[in-house]
């Protein structure tokens, strides 16, 4: 599984996608705030994905946006 994180948005639907693989049917859902989605791998439990409902209004409504997460961020290797 690739390390690096894809961002995409759904400008109909508002959602922020972070995704460090794609998303799959085995793939369990839970939510982890205010309408945040984590798809977890059904195996480890590890977040592979997250989905941030009304993203336009949480960026427009605030200068912070605060994921329930802890994150280890390092440079990808090309």
């Amino acid at each position: 599984m690739t390390e690096k994180l894809t961002f995409r948005y759904d400008k109909i639907g508002d959602i922020l996608y972070i995704d460090r693989c794609l998303p799959y049917p085995e793939q369990e859902s839970e939510e982890i705030g205010d309408e945040m989605v984590a798809r977890l791998n059904p195996t480890s439990g590890e977040v592979e994905n997250l989905e941030i409902l009304f993203f336009s209004k949480r960026l427009l409504g605030s200068d912070l946006l605060e994921l329930p997460l802890v994150a280890s961020l390092r440079l990808a290797a090309s």
